[in-house]
């Protein structure tokens, strides 16, 4: 039964994200990208709970290792970013936990990225539509940006790799009562994922 729940939810995400193989053009100006890569274990500790995460509106989604199961199984997601004053917005971009047993979900809506008070916000459907905190960047003040121009296309790269996701304080407790799960079944302030930025804008002439 258990093999064939995660068989199952691999079929589930499969048809959710297709299975057509993604292609990037050259970056442009307004072209930036966040990179999610889950921590060693997530995908195996919602597995066990029979929930499953993807993405709305990104450019590319997949899961690599052995299996949900497996200790190295991980989930990866590529999400457009858009740079605005209040802070980078994954504008039009959903991050979703499913949970395949109730058919419950919560859908994180727009997640924005505040690199000043190393926040991450979104407005979660389930919870009134209210913009909660999801994420904490737990080495916020240890990023750097790294800039870089490519003179032939003029396009100038601001990078900021290694962001460490943590579930906010208290969205672990929300994440389980709208999926229907037992208390603590993701634990708060849950090591969830490394995400890299990258903002792509135009090179300041020379």
């Amino acid at each position: 039964m258990k093999a064939l729940k995660q068989v199952l939810a691999i079929s589930v995400f499969a048809t959710l994200m297709g299975t057509a193989p993604a292609f990037a053009d050259a970056a442009k100006p307004g072209q930036s990208m966040t990179h999610i890569k889950t921590v060693a274990g997530v995908a195996s500790l919602l597995e066990s709970a029979n929930v499953i995460i993807y993405l709305q509106g990104g450019a590319t989604s997949a899961v690599m290792g052995e299996s949900l199961a497996a200790p190295d199984g991980r989930y990866i997601f590529h999400i457009p970013l858009t740079a605005k004053k209040s802070g980078l917005e994954h504008l039009g971009s959903n991050i979703v936990f499913f949970n395949t047993d109730t058919n419950k979900q919560v859908q994180l809506r727009n997640p924005m990225i505040n690199l000043a008070t190393g926040d991450v916000s979104a407005t979660v459907t389930q919870a009134e539509n209210k913009l909660l905190k999801i994420f904490t960047i737990t080495n916020a003040s240890a990023l750097k940006a790294k800039v870089s121009d490519d003179r032939a296309t003029r396009i100038r790269a601001t990078s900021y790799a290694g962001a460490n996701l943590n579930l906010a304080p208290g969205f672990a407790q929300s994440l389980n009562t709208l999926l229907g799960l037992s208390e603590g079944t993701i634990p708060e302030g849950t090591n969830l994922a490394t995400a890299d930025i990258t903002i792509y804008g135009k090179a300041g002439k020379k």
